[in-house]
């Protein structure tokens, strides 16, 4: 997460027409007016049936290739949360087509003057905002057409800003940065804007100004960085918001809206249980917290210390991320809560597979909770929250897996967007800490 955009999750799109129906159903009015509230904005999954950006071709998708795609998705996710380590590129590259690695929740923005109205990603492990601009050679039509606003610029080589960018270069005079991931690369200027989220606009905010993408993996339109870094939007909008913010969000199929990104100390939830926040200078952008156990049901599985602990060097520990889809945990804290899922079901149930998820059943579940236990603060997942169920058959799956075997994320536990529905998770930078509320946003 250090740097990247998605979670949540984490694909930001600027298209602006609605998805078939969205203009008919009530439910999705809320999405497609101004709001009036000065840090509250709503929060609307990309795949919602209110979604401007639903894929055209979602429907069509059977169960078994639709969690197929999620899986792909984090696949790709989790190679760009290791490539986040210090000294290496923060800027994501990613597609919106595919939703390889991407966050999948999105919100209004405003961006210029007068203000362009833009659909963007959040991602709480990005630093670096970013949006297709005028004249983007492999862009989609819709781009800033930053030549009609009056506030736009972009910023000098020789400005401090500029040695943030990675991979920076110069043009003429003006900072650039041209990144790669995987087969995709994309390049741009660092440059400088008003952005309003909800009414409260921010001038000056810098953002990548994408001019070129090439590759087989074009990204996503609108990125709103929620990370920790310089150059993140809670970073930039410090003295108006006090880094910190919360979001509930709304199931993944959802039928209507009514999720919300809280920014700024007022309004938060006062009652609400909390855990320290961590942080590894080597993955900067990550909000590390620390899990010290899994219960299934009422009985607390026997995982080693070990599996949970935070460690900087290495990049061992806990994050909560908005762009990754389902949790995963590492191999032998997986194994351990699998293995006592599996126990609860029963010797005589069968156990099938799907892609990468090695728990499925075609009888009823009778686990009814798994909670995830946290230095000071105990959070009960119901069956919504760990289980991904077919419309189309009785098939049921433990929405959990392991972590990848590479040497960086085979240490990083990941507690993603799915487990995360319909809570309310705070950031509370300042004060060092994460909170976790239940609250319907579905």
């Amino acid at each position: 997460m250090e740097g990247s955009i998605n979670i949540l999750s984490l694909s930001l799109l600027l298209i602006l027409s609605l998805a078939q129906g969205g203009l008919t159903n009530p439910n999705c009015a809320k999405f497609h007016q101004d709001n009036k509230d000065s840090s509250t904005l709503q929060v609307i999954h990309v795949d919602s049936p209110c979604s401007p950006l639903k894929q055209q071709n979602a429907h069509s998708l059977s169960w078994v290739d639709s969690v197929l795609q999620m899986q792909n998705k984090d696949t790709n996710r989790l190679q760009f949360l290791a490539s986040l380590v210090a000294g290496r590129s923060f800027v994501p590259i990613v597609s919106g087509r595919q939703i390889l690695q991407t966050p999948t929740y999105i919100v209004r923005a405003k961006i210029g003057t007068p203000p362009q109205t833009l659909l963007v990603a959040l991602d709480n492990s990005n630093d670096f905002s970013w949006f297709p601009c005028g004249g983007c050679v492999g862009c989609s039509s819709n781009v800033l057409s930053y030549d009609e606003s009056t506030t736009f610029s972009n910023v000098s080589c020789e400005r401090a800003s500029c040695s943030l960018v990675p991979r920076r270069g110069c043009d003429a005079a003006t900072c650039t940065f041209n990144l790669t991931y995987g087969g995709s690369s994309v390049g741009g200027t660092l440059s400088s804007e008003t952005l309003a989220l909800a009414t409260d606009p921010i001038p000056e905010f810098l953002f990548g100004c994408v001019k070129k993408i090439s590759g087989s993996n074009t990204p996503p339109q609108g990125l709103l960085a929620l990370g920790r870094g310089s150059l993140s939007f809670i970073s930039q909008s410090e003295s108006l918001y006090k880094s910190t913010f919360s979001y509930c969000l709304p199931s993944y199929k959802s039928p209507n809206f009514s999720g919300t990104l809280r920014l700024g100390p007022n309004g938060q939830p006062q009652r609400i249980k909390t855990t320290p926040l961590l942080r590894n200078p080597r993955r900067s952008s990550f909000y590390y917290v620390n899990l010290v156990g899994v219960k299934v049901g009422k009985r607390i599985v026997d995982i080693p210390p070990s599996a949970f602990a935070f460690n900087s060097n290495t990049g061992a520990g806990t994050i909560i991320d908005s762009g990754t889809v389902f949790t995963r945990l590492v191999e032998p804290a997986y194994t351990a809560v699998r293995n006592e899922f599996r126990r609860r079901m029963g010797r005589n149930t069968t156990v099938t597979s799907l892609g990468g998820f090695d728990t499925c059943y075609t009888v009823p579940i009778t686990i009814p909770t798994i909670t995830l236990m946290f230095a000071g603060m105990n959070v009960t997942l119901p069956q919504d929250n760990f289980l991904i169920k077919s419309s189309s058959s009785s098939t049921t799956c433990l929405a959990m897996a392991a972590s990848p075997a590479d040497p960086v994320n085979s240490v990083l536990n990941v507690i993603a967007s799915w487990q995360q529905q319909n809570h309310r998770i705070l950031f509370d930078v300042p004060n060092s800490r994460v909170g976790v509320a239940r609250e319907t946003c579905s």
